[in-house]
């Protein structure tokens, strides 16, 4: 069986920058394995400008981000495969991988998994109606026009207001086509204000708000949908429900950490999420498997990706030189009043450990509000923050502590 130091799937933002790290903080045995015919993975097809603000210090267009980290990639000629699938990960870091030369079998020191999210489909929300041609993801739709060329309607109309939602609406009108209008299930929007302004407000799309498409119609093509208002409870208000004629549905109802090969292994999955557990060095619950980027929760920004794959390589690297401490004890955490969800899941302390980063988001809009983090009854930090949205991921940074005598870590976000 072969074997090499480590092993990275995925050849997208998260995957490029792990692999670089790691090669530079001294793993030069690494093999990254990549499922398209180029590396680069979803920032292929975002041609429209915007990434690179964070981490570049200047703006980019999606393939622009990924060919600067591509550059860098092959300068230190780190090995890779194209055109290769995952087909299975064994607990003790043994990885199987099918390609056109067969099946084959690689045991690695460490992974680190870099594979992404999925978009959620109009069967996992379950519109009522008929399935015709028409409805499309919104990713989906971005491959068929800036890769393929295909204008997938005339007149569109967008179910949800993610980001890539919200960035179709204007490329859509860029190339000419109609698009009607945004529903939005929540009574907030869910991409980034930026992106309200420069796709919606720009072009004159509607936003609505507390409203959903309550049904398809149409036989072999999409003819039009009923959109509705809902209530706070998310019930449909009779007396809204309104018929829309159009060619093309575009879904932005919601990403996902892809995990599938994970979950045939014994990785422990985070309740609320049903991602995957990790300590603050983004290791998850098996010795040597890290995971990093969408795969492990959805950013808002390809930047903060590349930071944070930054740091699973470096983790990564000094798994396999040894070079981890002794872990003294280990701190469970708690995702506290109005959040949805809290990383790292655990802490394992050592005598280096000095700082951890917190990552979580919100689960309504808060105006004005106070994180508190505590053990127990006893306040570790408290940060007052202005205006917190479910679609901006927040970080926070907690030091200057003694971790070896902390019992547990809850985070709450406390309305003021």
């Amino acid at each position: 069986m072969k074997t090499v130091d480590l092993i990275i799937i995925g050849g997208g933002s998260a995957g490029l920058a792990s692999a670089i790290s790691a090669y530079d903080n001294g793993i030069n045995d690494i093999l990254l394995i990549e499922r398209s015919h180029e590396l680069g993975g979803i920032l292929n097809q975002c041609i429209h400008n915007g990434f690179g603000l964070n981490y570049f210090k200047e703006e980019l267009t999606g393939p622009e981000y990924a060919y600067k980290f591509i550059e860098e990639f092959n300068k230190r000629n780190i090995k890779f495969l194209l055109n290769t699938l995952v087909s299975n990960i064994k607990d003790d870091l043994t990885v199987t991988y099918v390609n056109e030369d067969g099946a084959t079998e690689v045991k690695a020191k460490a992974i680190i998994c870099a594979l992404g999210c999925n978009e959620r489909t109009y069967g996992q929300i379950m519109i009522p109606g008929d399935r015709p041609n028409g409805v499309f993801t919104a990713g989906l739709a971005q491959k068929y026009i800036n890769i393929d060329g295909f204008l997938v309607g005339k007149n569109v109309y967008i179910l949800g207001s993610g980001d890539i939602g919200l960035i179709m609406a204007r490329r859509m009108s860029l190339e000419g086509a109609n698009v009607i209008g945004v529903s939005e299930l929540m009574p907030y929007s869910n991409g980034l204000n930026r992106n309200i302004v420069q796709c919606l407000n720009d072009f004159n799309i509607p936003l609505r708000l507390s409203n959903t498409v309550t049904k398809i119609i149409g036989k072999d093509n999409l003819e039009a949908i009923e959109i509705a208002d809902v209530d706070e409870k998310f019930n449909i208000i009779e007396d809204t429900r309104k018929i829309i004629k159009c060619d093309a549905l575009l879904l932005s109802v919601g990403l996902y950490p892809f995990i599938n090969l994970l979950k045939k292994i014994n990785v422990k999955l985070y309740r609320n999420t049903k991602g995957v557990c990790i300590n603050q060095n983004y290791q998850t619950s098996i010795k040597g498997l890290f995971i990093t980027g969408n795969s492990l929760h959805v950013h808002d920004l390809v930047d903060e990706v590349s930071k944070e794959s930054i740091k699973v390589g470096k983790c990564a690297s000094n798994f396999i030189k040894n070079s981890e401490n002794k872990v003294l004890k280990t701190i469970n955490t708690t995702a506290g009043n109005n959040l949805v969800y809290l990383l790292p899941n655990f802490i394992d302390v050592d005598d280096n450990l000095s700082e951890v980063t917190f990552s979580f988001r919100i689960n309504k809009i808060i105006n004005k509000g106070t994180i508190v983090i505590r053990d127990n009854d006893k306040i570790l930090k408290k940060l007052n923050k202005m205006y917190m949205v479910p679609s901006e991921m927040i970080t926070i940074l907690l030091k200057d502590v003694d971790f070896k005598n902390i019992d547990s870590i809850r985070i709450d976000v406390v309305e003021d």
